[in-house]
């Protein structure tokens, strides 16, 4: 029988996309992708594959279950099956230089943002070219959750950093990136949640305990991406959803850059600094859930929250898949 494959590395996300499924009668199944073996002269199942392969993947122990999922992902298309986030999408996942690029092509404003080398001698002499006296941002090229991503408020307290850095923080792909530290009027990013390329919600994230702002439950790390230097407390809700959603030039201006990027189902980060530009920063193309948010808003278990919204969307792709076969 025709059905959904997940893609994945991590079943811990699976839980809530799993419930909206059922709740429709979606048939569905895993290809867990933290490792595999693949017959590239057979022929893949039918159905639909919806790819959830996440930046973060090597830092639960699956170093190289992005480059996999790249090689299953061009047996599939080699093969004309339908794959939700396909090649393109995985590409700007691993890499946010590419996303940046993509952004920009599209009409959106990223922060000012140097790649280097995993060098300290040159990431310094870049902060100090760049970014001095400071405050500025360092993060991994390839991260996911907003791991490994530190504020700092000098260039001095970077220096001081990489002296006692450990060795397991250098980014996976050799790449770090100095970034403009964009200061908001209110301690606030915006998520905006798009399904199919079109908009679902807002969700407004407080940014007071740090960077780690993946909204699902399993996705708690404790303090791990908090500022240097910094002790704060969490907010009780760090995710709510904008009631007004976000203003109609820039949704379509969002979902103009999906489209020409290949990109199904995503959560784009921005931030508004004083003057009101807005700035995106991440693509999040294993997008996840705050189900409190949901809940608070009232859309939680409905079409209109994250996971019934991709579960409709999934279910559409399907019958359309089985249409032509018929």
């Amino acid at each position: 029988m025709s059905k959904i494959h997940v893609i994945h590395e991590n079943p811990v996300w699976l839980p809530p996309l799993a419930d909206a499924f059922d709740r429709i009668g979606l048939p569905w199944g895993e290809l867990d992708l933290s490792r595999g073996t693949f017959d590239l002269a057979s022929v893949p199942p039918e159905g639909v594959y919806y790819n959830r392969m996440s930046a973060s993947s090597h830092t639960r122990g699956h170093r190289y279950s992005a480059e996999l999922t790249a090689a299953v992902l061009a047996w599939l298309t080699r093969h004309g099956r339908r794959v939700v986030n396909g090649p393109r999408a995985l590409d700007l996942e691993i890499s946010k230089v590419r996303q940046y690029a993509a952004l920009e092509a599209a009409g959106l404003t990223v922060p000012h943002t140097v790649l280097v080398q995993d060098d300290t001698d040159a990431i310094l002499a870049a902060a100090r070219r760049h970014f001095a006296p400071g405050p500025l941002i360092l993060k991994p090229n390839r991260g996911g959750k907003g791991l490994g991503v530190r504020l700092f408020n000098s260039v001095e307290a970077l220096a001081d950093y990489f002296t006692t850095a450990p060795a397991d923080e250098a980014p996976v792909d050799g790449i770090w990136l100095l970034q403009e530290y964009v200061r908001a009027p209110r301690p606030v990013i915006t998520r905006a949640e798009f399904v199919g390329g079109r908009f679902v919600y807002a969700v407004e994230v407080d940014t007071t305990a740090g960077f780690e702002l993946c909204p699902a439950d399993a996705c708690a790390v404790g303090d791990a991406a908090c500022p240097v230097g910094t002790e704060v407390q969490a907010p009780a809700q760090r995710f709510t959803i904008l009631e007004q959603g976000i203003e109609p030039q820039l949704r379509s201006r969002l979902e103009g850059f999906l489209a020409q990027s290949g990109i199904d189902v995503a959560g784009i980060e921005f931030i508004r600094d004083a003057s009101g530009r807005v700035l995106v920063y991440d693509v999040n193309t294993n997008t996840n859930y705050n189900p409190a948010a949901e809940e608070a808003a009232g859309v939680a278990g409905t079409a209109q929250s994250g996971p019934g919204a991709l579960a409709a969307f999934l279910a559409a792709e399907l019958a359309g898949k089985q249409r032509l076969a018929a």
